[in-house]
């Protein structure tokens, strides 16, 4: 330490060849476990309080002992029992004089501190206090000498510079009733301090952006709407989605996308009001709380902007990127809607924004109509749901109708809503379809139905193929076959165990279907005709397009009984199919009637309630185990 004597003649150095030196060191300890269970109780530590009494009153046994004990003797031991004391890590400890030198400090104190215990004994330890906190420690110090024990904190800087903050007990120190000294313990705070600011920290922000996260900005939104009530003026939520951000991460890997992330923050922090907040939601969803704003038109204007500060180019890694945003706008015009509301009613118009070609900003409308807000209200949580993973697959088993085995599956996609339950496909497929996201949704069963069958093979299970349903929009993408492709890769599935469901209206473009289905089949993928019957019923396709297999819609197998048409038409698609070397299978078959129908007319497979309903993956995989 730069100022303190360096030499021996300086320094009090305890002597511990003195047996009134050794009786007054250990009656300091004595003290010390004393004032350490003092402190253990005073930061909640009880669980130790009771290790620290016993240990104080093991030490003022020793004590007893050696002063009932010969002097002899005691030079036996108490050279060790002092070292052992003093050499304690657990708890840093000094011993001062009167004059507040330091007389002695165990090695806890000396590595909390920075210093060598030879460079402190001897000196005033004042000389090691922040001068803020001298007058504090000073007056501990006086209250020690006439007896009295105290608590206080202090300031203190490590020897390598940097600062502590430490709470310091001092205790008197008698010998012969007579206060000789102080014993001074001390207990670092700076830790626990800077864990409950970094606890703070993880709890309001985002660790990656340093940007308030959603639990900040909920809060931020609650205070502002209270204020904005009393004060009569408006407040604007922008939520802020970027574009095909998946495709950076996919593409690029997360690094990269991470990168973007904290690049886009920094822009979106950048010259903002000290009113107005932003906050990374989560991902890569971000919103605005405007409080300066005096009109929709600004919070619009205020938008464009941003979008435009977001498509300015950006370089990762010597790599130029382009990318843009939706936004979706609301105010509090409507001073019923509390900051849930409102935020739920900004996430719809993100939804609406993005539907409507992406890269612009939508302010909701109070004028959408109840039935088109329920409509966007299950739309978003639709595309909620893309993200979340909330769709599940159901399968159901198809049977060979001569050997009753089961034959393969088709994978019926389900969504697990967190609060309306388990949704069928007819409450939301339509929807998808209409809004575009349907795509998701396809590529998501296709690629999910591919990994499952793949993980059955891998456990030994019979090998059987899984059907999949594709929409007319993926149908139509112009890279469908090389997707698909992909898809199979990745998951290791062989093409064979792959059989595609499209149904006629798809066939009207014969040039793009006869590409498509020639693209595909050439992968080794099957092809089947679902819902025959019900749609385009042109028997062109069937000879000229290379079709697997018919799906015999539920709608004729149902009356097959009851209605001779029906049963007539059922026949005619059995035979006619044959014909041309193409498999049938009927759907929705219920009764033991209808399969014995379907069975008699040599139609290869069924499937249906009759034997079994959709069922989860864990069920197919048990009744694959008794195949």
């Amino acid at each position: 330490m730069e100022g303190l004597p360096k030499t021996r003649q300086q320094r009090g150095l305890l002597s511990l060849n003195e047996p009134k030196v050794t009786s007054l060191v250990l009656t300091a300890l004595a003290i010390v476990w004393v004032i350490v269970s003092f402190l253990l109780i005073s930061n909640a530590m009880f669980r130790w309080t009771s290790l620290a009494v016993a240990v104080s009153l093991f030490a003022t046994a020793i004590i007893i002992y050696l002063r009932n004990t010969p002097l002899s003797t005691l030079n036996k031991y108490h050279t060790a029992i002092v070292e052992t004391l003093l050499r304690s890590e657990a708890i840093p400890l000094a011993i001062l004089d009167r004059n507040g030198k330091v007389v002695e400090m165990n090695e806890a104190s000396s590595r909390m501190l920075g210093y060598q215990r030879t460079e402190v004994i001897g000196e005033p330890i004042m000389r090691m206090i922040d001068p803020g906190s001298r007058s504090q420690l000073q007056e501990s110090l006086e209250q020690a000498l006439v007896g009295e024990t105290n608590q206080s904190n202090i300031n203190i800087t490590h020897r390598s510079g940097f600062p502590l903050e430490l709470q310091v007990v001092c205790s008197p120190m008698l010998q012969d009733d007579v206060v000789i000294g102080t014993v001074m313990i001390s207990h670092d705070l700076s830790d626990r301090k800077r864990n409950v600011e970094r606890i703070r920290y993880m709890a309001y922000y985002d660790d990656m952006t340093g940007l308030p996260n959603r639990t900040l900005f909920q809060m931020k939104l609650t205070e502002s709407l209270l204020r904005a009530k009393e004060e009569e003026r408006l407040v604007g939520i922008c939520y802020l989605d970027l574009d095909r951000f998946k495709l950076v991460n996919a593409s690029f890997g997360r690094e990269f996308g991470d990168m973007l992330l904290m690049q886009v923050a920094e822009r979106l922090n950048r010259g903002l009001a000290e009113q107005d907040f932003v906050a990374r939601m989560e991902g890569d969803e971000f919103a605005f709380l405007l409080n300066s704003i005096q009109s929709e038109e600004e919070l619009l204007e205020h938008s464009r902007n941003i979008l435009k500060s977001i498509e300015e180019p950006y370089e990762l890694k010597g790599f130029p990127l382009h990318i843009t945003a939706s936004i979706g706008l609301v105010t509090n015009l409507n001073e019923q809607d509390d900051g849930y509301t409102l935020f739920k009613k900004a996430d719809m118009a993100l939804v609406k924004a993005k539907e409507s070609g992406k890269n612009d900003c939508l302010l909701y409308s109070e004028s959408w109509s109840n039935s088109s807000f329920e409509r966007l209200k299950l739309q978003h949580e639709m595309y909620r749901a893309i993200q979340r993973s909330e769709f599940v697959l159901h399968y159901q088993p198809q049977y060979d109708l001569v050997s009753g085995r089961m034959v393969g599956v088709e994978a019926l996609v389900r969504w697990e809503h967190p609060v309306r339950g388990l949704l069928s496909p007819g409450t939301f497929i339509p929807l998808a379809e209409e809004s575009g996201m349907i795509v998701q949704i396809g590529d998501w069963v296709l690629q999910e139905a591919c990994r499952q069958n793949k993980e059955w093979q891998n456990a030994g299970l019979t090998p059987m193929p899984v059907s999949v349903n594709l929409s007319i929009r993926q149908f139509l993408q112009h890279d469908l076959a090389s997707r698909i492709a992909e898809v199979l890769e990745k998951s290791g599935l062989e093409p064979k165990y792959l059989d595609l469901e499209i149904t006629e209206s798809m066939t009207i473009d014969v040039g793009h279907v006869s590409r498509c289905l020639l693209a595909i089949t050439d992968l080794g993928v099957g092809i089947s005709v679902d819902d025959f019957g019900t749609g385009y019923s042109s028997f062109h396709y069937l000879k000229n397009f290379p079709i697997d297999r018919l799906k015999i819609d539920r709608s004729f197998v149902r009356d097959i009984q009851q209605d001779p048409s029906d049963a007539e038409i059922v026949a005619a698609i059995i035979a006619m199919a044959h014909n041309l070397n193409i498999q049938v299978i009927a759907e929705g078959v219920e009764t033991e009637a209808q399969m014995e129908f379907l069975r008699k007319h040599n139609c290869d497979e069924m499937q249906g309630y009759f034997w079994s309903p959709p069922v989860s993956s864990e069920n197919i995989e048990e009744m694959l185990k008794a195949c």
